[in-house]
């Protein structure tokens, strides 16, 4: 992050006459942080609407943080987010030796999970961190068949990130797994766990609703920052004839397609429940017209980054890898520094 932080500075002072961008200014409330940290401040009815695109449970924790330990409420943030994201990099670590049995792969999941390029973002004022932590804990308590508290987990992901509302997906394959053992009886802490994602995501739009008198604000906001949906596959076609004609855009391209290809092997080398939650989050990315940030979208589907680890079970492609996500990651931070990439 440092190295990030000098480059970009560097960057401005010799490329850019000293003349610094709005976000370089921001540090590590740049871009979405900022709205995180206003929101925890001084919630959403003393700003615009765009702030109703975020969901509301970081920043929650935020302002209580700020309210228990009388600090800013940004300080409260980053130690939320850098908490959690030691939490999703030890649960990551776990599921992975839980599902492989490989110790080693599991280190490498861990590892993986920090230096990816868009882990950056896990020590910046965004919600990424807690989203995966809860994210993680759901998955994992599901798999432990803890419906209770899976659903509790759930609610929680999804109040924290949209993305949270794919945990219904694996909750699905994982209660239908035990009903198709006859464990009827189970059949009403199951739906709970089923519905507790939705339940999380309906809970905020409705108070939405409720206080701005459209609970649909917050999908209008984020669809037409979105660009509205497109096929995925002419998406991301478009992506590579941007990287062919050195549109910026096209830096997305390397990232669609390796998103894609570790959602097919988190399918095919993952239980079922982790496949479905990665390929909901996958699809949901490369079919925005836009696909800025599609790789810190492709962060909350951790179980890539074990995928990631499986296929690189050598010392050497572990350390190849390691050292090309090590690059990526500084490169895109100074980048998003410099806005000219979009987290």
């Amino acid at each position: 992050m440092l190295v990030a932080w000098f480059a970009s500075r560097w960057w401005i002072d010799h490329q850019r006459h000293g003349v610094r961008p709005f976000v370089s200014l921001q540090g590590l409330f740049a871009w979405d942080g900022a709205f995180y940290r206003d929101i925890a401040s001084v919630g959403y009815t003393g700003q615009e609407h765009q702030a109703l695109r975020f969901f509301p449970l970081y920043s929650v924790a935020g302002r209580t943080l700020h309210h228990l330990l009388a600090i800013s409420t940004g300080t409260a943030l980053l130690i939320i987010t850098n908490v959690a994201a030691l939490a999703a990099g030890a649960l990551v670590h776990r599921l992975t030796r839980m599902e492989t049995g490989d110790a080693r792969a599991a280190r490498r999941a861990a590892w993986y999970f920090a230096l990816v390029p868009p882990a950056f973002v896990l020590t910046w004022g965004y919600a990424e961190a807690l989203f995966v932590a809860l994210a993680a804990t759901t998955i994992f308590l599901l798999r432990r068949e803890q419906w209770g508290w899976a659903a509790v987990a759930g609610f929680a992901a999804a109040l924290t990130r949209p993305t949270g509302v794919f945990l219904a997906l694996a909750a699905l394959v994982e209660a239908g797994r035990g009903i198709r053992q006859r464990k009827v009886v189970e059949l009403g802490p199951r739906s709970i766990a089923v519905g507790a994602p939705v339940a999380g995501a309906v809970t905020y739009l409705w108070w939405v609703g409720h206080n701005f008198g459209d609970w649909k604000i917050p999908i209008d906001l984020q669809n037409g920052l979105r660009g509205g949906t497109s096929n995925p596959l002419i998406r991301v076609a478009e992506a590579a004839s941007d990287l062919v004609h050195r549109d910026v855009h096209g830096l997305h391209f390397p990232f669609a397609i390796a998103l894609a290809v570790l959602a097919v092997i988190v399918w095919r080398r993952l239980p079922l429940s982790y496949g479905v939650f990665s390929a909901a989050i996958v699809i949901t990315a490369l079919a925005a017209g836009n696909l800025n940030s599609i790789e810190r979208y492709g962060l909350n589907a951790f179980p890539l980054v074990i995928a990631l680890a499986v296929i690189t079970p050598t010392r050497f492609a572990e350390r190849i890898t390691s050292a090309i996500c090590a690059v990526g990651l500084v490169w895109m931070c100074a980048l998003a520094w410099l806005a000219v990439y979009v987290p």
